[in-house]
């Protein structure tokens, strides 16, 4: 997961240094008064999403799969946690007692 955020991360900083250097130079223009920068940040996030969807699938679907793996034995845990306090209420419970 954290090898799939910093290549989101470096698609990211790619096209934020893509659009700086194109504003830059005056292939786009830039925004109004005070607001270059954060023109430049959201045209770099605008472009870099879809990058990062085509550019880094096979890295996105290993991540979800580590990420259903964990979730898979974390239910397996639980489930194995509720049986044990199930065994362990049943056997303190005395014989003939029904609750």
């Amino acid at each position: 997961m954290l090898r799939y955020t910093l290549m989101r991360l470096g698609v990211f900083a790619g096209c934020l240094v893509a659009v700086w250097g194109l504003v830059y130079f005056g292939v786009v223009p830039r925004g109004l008064g005070q607001s270059n920068g954060m023109w430049i940040i959201l045209l770099a996030l605008v472009i870099s999403a879809p990058l990062s969807f085509v550019l880094l699938r096979k890295e996105r679907d290993r991540a979800s799969e580590t990420v259903v793996r964990r979730v898979d034995r974390m239910k397996a845990n639980l489930e194995a946690n509720r049986s044990q306090e199930d065994e362990a209420a049943d056997s303190a419970r005395p014989q003939g007692q029904i609750s």
